[in-house]
């Protein structure tokens, strides 16, 4: 929506018929060849990151939060934003059932992003906040799409700011998910926060929980992945997975995301022969293959972020995902693929494993 019409009002308004009649559009254009939709990418980082924090478009929060937010409340609009992505998804799905299932036989899905949160320690406080974190990142959206409505935790904590579902959305909402797309790069442990301060609320201190990257015994959840924000922890894909099929009736499952940074200010070499990235993929992939023979877990899919180098959301040009290096500063945008990938073919495959090469960046 452009900026110039963008109110809280006109999102709520407008959104839901509008997603509904373009996802329609790209039914009757597409739904002969594509078999796999998704409706919504990360929905969590587009309500919490564009209307709490307000980093991201369309940049709304509460002024105390962020000088450069004009406008918004971040006690309340993170909550409408995410209830009405959740009616669009909804919207969506019931028009291709109803309309375009029956002859094209495809399958509609939603990525969600989330931590694996452990508890910082063994109080039973610090136990109860991990839950409650997850509760309000992924739960958030996986409990109205799996059960019709929102955590319980997120209805005793935020009470009248959370949004109700009527019962003709919430009939919608339930079982609208053919399968899940999970985006998993990280872990936090979780510390317990009693109190927060009673002018200063938002969906963060509803949270009522410290993430930190180091428990009580400065144990660190794991090592540095490229950015600040990563740490590598592959346990917690795992436990994610499994967590998922005791709470949430074992949907079908794809690994829509899964990666780790390099700093682009490392040597050229380095970058190339990227022994981080190969171990990070195997104990990743490794993890998830447990998931699947000892927990029964239906993952269907995995995808590596990313095939290429590419512009990051927070970090634009500055650290590289990719299986394959590319020459930003090259019109052809030459692509050199890094050990990683070599790796990647060689399991896949059943081929040779990575050898370590530095070819020049300029070819």
């Amino acid at each position: 929506m452009p900026t110039s019409t963008h109110s809280i009002l006109n999102f709520v308004s407008v959104l839901r018929d509008d997603f509904r009649d373009y996802a329609e559009l790209c039914f009757e254009r597409f739904g002969d060849r594509v078999k796999h939709w998704i409706t919504l990418n990360e929905p969590w980082t587009y309500a919490v990151w564009g209307y709490d924090y307000g980093e991201n478009a369309p940049g709304r929060c509460s002024s105390w939060k962020n000088r450069a937010c004009k406008a918004g409340n971040s006690a309340v609009e993170p909550y409408i934003v995410a209830h009405h992505q959740l009616l669009s998804h909804a919207a969506a799905v019931d028009v291709y059932r109803k309309k375009f299932k029956g002859q094209q036989k495809g399958l509609l899905g939603a990525t969600l992003v989330t931590w694996w949160t452990e508890p910082y320690s063994s109080k039973t406080a610090d136990i109860d906040a991990a839950k409650r974190v997850l509760d309000f990142i992924y739960g958030w959206f996986l409990d109205p799409l799996t059960y019709g409505d929102y955590p319980r935790t997120m209805r005793d904590y935020v009470k009248d700011r959370l949004p109700k579902f009527t019962k003709t959305q919430s009939e919608m909402l339930r079982g609208s998910l053919d399968f899940l797309g999970l985006n998993y790069y990280s872990s936090r442990y979780v510390k317990n926060v009693e109190t927060q301060d009673p002018w200063r609320i938002s969906y963060t201190s509803d949270l009522h929980a410290d993430l930190l990257y180091e428990n009580w015994e400065g144990q660190s959840i794991g090592p540095g992945g490229g950015v600040e924000w990563l740490r590598i922890a592959p346990f917690g894909i795992r436990y994610l997975l499994n967590y998922t099929k005791d709470n949430y009736k074992n949907p079908p499952i794809f690994i829509t995301e899964n990666g780790v940074a390099s700093d682009d200010s490392e040597p050229y070499c380095d970058i190339i022969n990227d022994t981080i990235r190969i171990e990070f993929y195997e104990s990743h992939i490794g993890n998830v293959s447990k998931a699947i023979k000892e927990y029964n877990v239906s993952v269907e899919g995995f995808l590596a972020w990313s095939s290429v180098d590419t512009f990051e959301w927070s970090s634009g040009y500055t650290v590289r995902f990719g299986l394959a290096y590319i020459v930003f500063y090259r019109k052809n945008l030459t692509r050199i693929p890094k050990s990683s990938l070599e790796w990647l073919k060689g399991k896949l495959l059943g081929g040779d494993s990575a050898s370590e090469n530095c070819p020049p960046s300029f070819t």
